[in-house]
């Protein structure tokens, strides 16, 4: 299908808060960090918003013209990537500072960060897919695929691989779909659900599948 999509910037902030809030707002990971659904509808898009500003600052946040989708990536270079949401001070510690920002009382947003940093792939350069919503009244029309692809056909002409975590089932197929494979190693949350991170080598001469 044919979706416009843009760059978004600071002016688009807020908007990007509200559809990532939706989007994931009962994902299980969100489960997970927020069990409690009254403090997930006042949190959760605290934690949205911290996210955005990360990426708003080091990465790309591709946005469709409509304001129905988004996605948050990052450029990963060759080397120990760390973890993602730290910055570039050496001696900051970001799943730490994220929890203080966010919801202090709550160790499990300071997890969720080292854990994920635990699994991810170090020694090559890639694209990270840090998130992508999909207003939930708008999901299965194929907008988080041409969201992925533009990006996707981007990383086979430059001959660049490309990594996630898939957070629950359904976005796992999807993944699959656009050339990505499960590593082998699960990320089982304790007393929560299962991601799978998953990697996508280059194809190049190749377009990624819409």
């Amino acid at each position: 299908m044919g979706v416009a999509i843009r760059v978004a910037g600071e002016a688009d902030r807020e908007l990007v808060v509200r559809l990532l809030d939706k989007a994931f707002h009962d994902d299980p990971v969100s489960h997970w960090v927020f069990p409690d659904p009254a403090h997930r509808r006042v949190t959760h898009p605290k934690l949205m918003a911290a996210f955005t500003d990360v990426v708003l600052a080091e990465g790309r946040v591709d946005l469709a013209e409509d304001g129905s989708a988004c996605a948050l990536w990052l450029s990963l270079p060759d080397g120990d990537h760390g973890d993602a949401t730290e910055g570039d001070g050496e001696d900051e510690d970001g799943p730490a500072q994220l929890r203080a920002a966010v919801d202090p009382d709550n160790e499990r947003v300071e997890l969720i960060g080292r854990l994920t940093a635990d699994v991810h792939p170090v020694g090559r350069a890639h694209a990270y897919l840090w998130m992508i919503g999909v207003a939930p009244e708008r999901q299965g029309e194929g907008l988080g695929s041409a969201l992925i692809g533009s990006v996707l056909e981007r990383c086979d002409s430059e001959g660049l691989a490309a990594y996630l975590e898939a957070s629950n089932d359904r976005s796992r197929a999807l993944y699959e779909r656009l050339g990505f494979v499960f590593t082998g190693r699960p990320l089982d949350l304790p007393d929560g659900p299962r991601m799978w991170p998953m990697w996508r080598d280059p194809r190049p001469g190749r377009r990624a599948q819409q």
